[in-house]
């Protein structure tokens, strides 16, 4: 029969197109062929059968913004090893960052990241160009070349565009290819050397802190920047962190200024006192901010403003965590809980419905990207995600397919849990099995 799937009795939930309900997805040499009650008919011999009663079918989750670190720090983490740790998340897509070593700054290197997603065979890897050459601030990348060999879009991410007059060029270039600019929103003058939310505990610690003013004043310096250029660009503000980041983006949309932004599970769970045992799992970039950032940035998903979760995964050896916190490596990996991690965040305090949160993880980061995914749509590429929306697990980062482990979560109880990830109508992970597998071996 070829490559056919019939996955039954699921709740489908599928914002792009309007569908929350119990129903069957049939997908035909690896597109989605047929949404509703396919029923007896459906079940051809030789067709692979899921029967997904009482979990929930969702396009598959799109993570655009996850670092690989291919190539470079291939013993951090390898295009092949963090594809296996996004299906492991549900994620059958994922754009990586730019900030590898070199930097992906050309064609060439493009299709490096591309080519190496496709032999690992398991997620769709997408990649961004750097906005700068070597992503040193200075001189525009070749975005035109990037952009023809498949860049869905351009960040210096890890280092904001200092440079008004470049980053200006830059916006001029990216609406020429239809390309979003996304950018890691820190000015250099304010961040100085912060190694932490700039606050109370940064200085019981004795740690330099990152005042977020930094993030706000380049936020607020590109959105002045679009107004003027008044050109047809899409910018895309990366994990924004702070109440006054949340304010300067509301004011922006309500002025129709054209512009989308993220926030990560960190930057929506955890508090700057986390910092407080100097425990360097918990030291990123933007910093971890404290109680009423966490509560602004959890209303802003729940009013609109916030338009993608985004995991920021960003992996890192033991050995460089283990250093002192003034010289550790900035991130966390955590993009295979990242789903539970935004229920804890959103939905179990009933800010978020389910089909809310798969908009903010699938058709909206498809939409921002530019790729035709994050629906089920007749015709669309059989990618699927499968959870468990009532399992409860602990966070175990030893289980991790990512090579990192520096994930703060350890022990963590949660639930929502990714029962299968299917891209192109194939199986490319399978939690049952590995479940099944584990009980067996424990007999």
């Amino acid at each position: 029969m070829g490559n056919e799937l019939l996955i039954r009795n699921g709740r489908v939930i599928d914002p792009a197109n309007g569908v929350d309900g119990i129903c069957d997805v049939l997908i035909l040499d690896g597109k989605v062929a047929a949404v509703g009650r396919v029923g007896d008919a459906g079940a051809k011999p030789g067709r692979r059968i899921i029967d997904a009663a009482g979990k929930l079918v969702v396009p598959g989750l799109i993570d655009m913004h996850v670092h690989f670190r291919e190539p470079g720090d291939d013993e951090e983490e390898t295009i092949a090893s963090g594809s296996a740790a996004a299906v492991a998340g549900g994620f059958t897509s994922v754009v990586c960052m730019p900030n590898t070593k070199p930097a992906i700054d050309n064609e060439t290197h493009v299709e490096y990241i591309h080519r190496k997603g496709r032999q690992a065979r398991k997620t769709h890897v997408y990649t961004m160009g750097a906005i700068t050459k070597g992503r040193e601030g200075v001189e525009l990348a070749e975005m035109g070349f990037m952009a023809e060999a498949g860049a869905v879009g351009f960040t210096d991410d890890g280092s904001g565009v200092q440079d008004a007059s470049v980053m200006r060029r830059a916006l001029k270039y990216a609406a020429m290819f239809d390309q979003v600019v996304a950018q890691h929103c820190e000015d250099r003058a304010y961040a100085g050397q912060g190694v932490m939310n700039a606050g109370y505990y940064a200085t019981i610690l004795g740690l330099p802190g990152l005042d977020g003013l930094a993030e706000e004043a380049m936020l607020w310096r590109d959105i002045q920047l679009l107004k003027k250029s008044r050109l047809p660009v899409r910018y895309h503000a990366q994990h924004i962190s702070t109440a006054g980041a949340v304010e300067i983006v509301r004011a922006a949309k309500a002025q129709g200024v054209p512009i989308t932004c993220e926030a990560t599970p960190h930057h929506l769970l955890l508090t700057d006192d986390c910092c407080a045992e100097y425990d360097t799992n918990y030291k990123v970039n933007p910093p971890i901010r404290g109680a009423a950032d966490v509560e602004a940035l959890r209303q802003a998903v729940r009013d609109g403003v916030i338009d993608v979760l985004a995991s920021d995964h960003a992996p890192h050896l033991q050995s460089e965590k283990e250093l002192e916190f003034l010289t550790a490596p900035f991130g966390i990996a955590a993009m295979e809980c990242a789903l539970s991690l935004y229920v804890k965040a959103l939905i179990e305090p009933g800010l978020l419905d389910w089909p809310a949160l798969i908009r903010l993880m699938a058709a909206n980061p498809g939409r921002i990207i530019g790729v035709d995914k994050g629906a089920l749509g007749i015709g669309k590429q059989g990618d699927v995600t499968i959870i468990d929306p009532d399992a409860r697990y602990t966070i175990d980062v030893n289980t991790f397919r990512s090579k990192s482990r520096n994930c703060p979560y350890h022990g963590w109880k949660v639930r929502a849990k990714v029962e299968m990830t299917i891209v192109g109508g194939e199986v490319r992970f399978d939690n049952r099995r590995i479940e099944n597998r584990a009980q067996t071996l424990d007999r």
